[in-house]
Parts: C-alpha cells; structure tokens; sequence
C-alpha cells in the first residue's frame, strides 16, 4: 500500500512493473483502481503501471472539496509528477477519461498518449436522473441506490452471464460500500462537468477512444463525435459490453491498447510524435 500526499489529499496508489515507459491508469467514478487488475496483470511485463484511487473513491482521502474536473485533472498531473511518470501513457474510463481529455489539453508535457475509455467531451445529459439517485445515496447509503447503478456501469451480458456471478457480487459490494460522503461528491464532480466539446481540437497527442456497444452512460455516439474532434485519434467499438468495458471484455481492452501503444512507440522512435489523422481502426476488434 502507497500513498502520496497531492494537493492536500492523500492518494492510495499501486505500482505495477518496472518498464521504462509509464502507464497511468484512472478509473470511473464510484470506482477505484481495481477496476483496472486485467490491465495491470496485462502490462506490468513490459510497462511501468500506475493506477491510483481519486480522492473520496477506494482507499483515497475523503476531502470535504475538489472533486469537480479542473481540481481532479491537477490531482492528477501532480500526482504524475510527484512519482516522476511524465511522460505518461494516460488511460482513463469514464471520469478517468474527463480527467484525461483535460490533462491533454492543460499539461500536454506530461502526456505521450492517451486513452478514453467509455469517456465523453459533452455535459452529462440526464443530470436530474443522476441528482435523484446522489440524493437517495446521501440520505440512505450508497448501497440503497447501487441496484440502479450497476445497469448503468455494466452492460447486459455481464450483467445476465451465469460465469460471471463471483465478478458481479464483488463489483457490487466495491460500489455498495464506498463512502457515501465520497460517492456523493465525487458523482457531484461528474454530474456538473462543463462541456469540453470545444476543447477537444486542442488535444494533440495521439488518443484512442474505446466504448462498449452497449455503453448506456457514454454511447458510441458520444465515442464517434470525440473522434471526430481530436484529429490524431483512433476509435475502438468493443462488442457485447457496457461501460465498464475495461471489466466486461478485458481481453478485447488490452488487445486494442496493445496495438495502439506498439504503434504509438513505433512512431515515436522513428521520429513521429503524433499519431496519423483518425487512424483506420483494427476490424478484427471494431465496428468503425
């Protein structure tokens, strides 16, 4: 167990690997690290891996503020900083992905690529939906709204797979025992995000966007228009998952981001520090 203090919160941290390139790994929001095991199990060998908890998610401090973007966007870089991983490859889902868009465009020097997984560049569409279930979080626990939000995180075939019960029960449990004053800020965080729309032309750094066909929270509609703004993007439709797609097809996550770093090293040891305009995607994984 690490920690590093960051802005007057104390981070839980985990250190994977010991490759000379870093990855950092930033989860969704009701989430914590282990949202990326599969990932970090994948990479380790080859990669120096990072995955951290926000403040007020998994074991990280519950602060009383800074959980809208900007602030957990400056948790971040200081917390790539403070354990010398620039540049970083950044790989964020969902709130991990706002945070990340952010950090590409405000501290593109810490950044060599970046992943969005299950992200989105838009304001939350369904606010009043999100507010009811936080305010029924904060007066009854989060366990009480957490049937509601794991249809949310979770695709259906997870969610009905018979093999996958050990995995679902734990995943409940993570979120049902989260800190209610954690969890309700942090959901706060996301609900209120501005729209980064207009910001996306300024990320220069090579991203892949990756979403679940079956993403209710982060459509593939919201992963298509986000593609269309960062012009050195690819885009990964990953089948028969939801929006915690890095959980629900691990294989088909790491496959993606494997190809997508293999081509993003190759370019940069001969020379090229951007990826190609909208890059033609691998079919053997995508729809696009």
């Amino acid at each position: 167990m690490a920690r590093v203090t960051i802005r007057g919160a104390d981070l839980y941290f985990e250190e994977h690997g010991t490759g000379a390139e870093v990855i950092v790994f930033a989860h969704g929001c009701l989430l914590n690290c282990r949202q990326f095991d599969a990932q970090l199990a994948a990479f380790r060998g080859r990669y120096r891996c990072i995955a951290f908890d926000f403040r007020g998610q998994g074991r990280s401090q519950v602060t009383r503020r800074g959980y809208d973007m900007d602030s957990l966007t400056e948790d971040a870089a200081g917390l790539i900083r403070a354990l010398g991983g620039a540049p970083c490859h950044f790989v964020g889902s969902s709130m991990g992905g706002f945070v990340g868009m952010r950090l590409a465009v405000r501290h593109a020097e810490l950044l060599r690529s970046l992943v969005l997984v299950g992200s989105s560049a838009s304001p939350e569409p369904s606010p009043w939906r999100f507010r009811l279930m936080s305010w029924a979080a904060r007066l009854l626990g989060v366990r009480a709204v957490t049937p509601g939000v794991m249809p949310v995180q979770f695709g259906p075939h997870f969610l009905r797979d018979p093999r996958r019960d050990d995995e679902r029960r734990a995943w409940f449990e993570r979120i049902a025992t989260a800190s209610r004053a954690g969890a309700v800020r942090s959901a706060g965080g996301v609900i209120s995000r501005p729209d980064f729309t207009g910001q996306l032309g300024r990320v220069r750094v090579p991203t892949l966007i990756v979403v679940g066909e079956d993403d209710r929270a982060t459509p593939p509609e919201e992963a298509r228009r986000m593609h269309a703004g960062i012009a050195a993007s690819d885009l990964v439709i990953i089948p028969q998952a939801g929006h915690a797609v890095v959980v629900e097809q691990p294989a088909a996550v790491n496959q993606a981001v494997q190809r997508f770093l293999e081509r993003n090293c190759d370019r940069n040891r001969g020379g090229v520090s951007e990826a190609e305009p909208h890059a033609t995607a691998d079919r053997g994984l995508i729809s696009e």
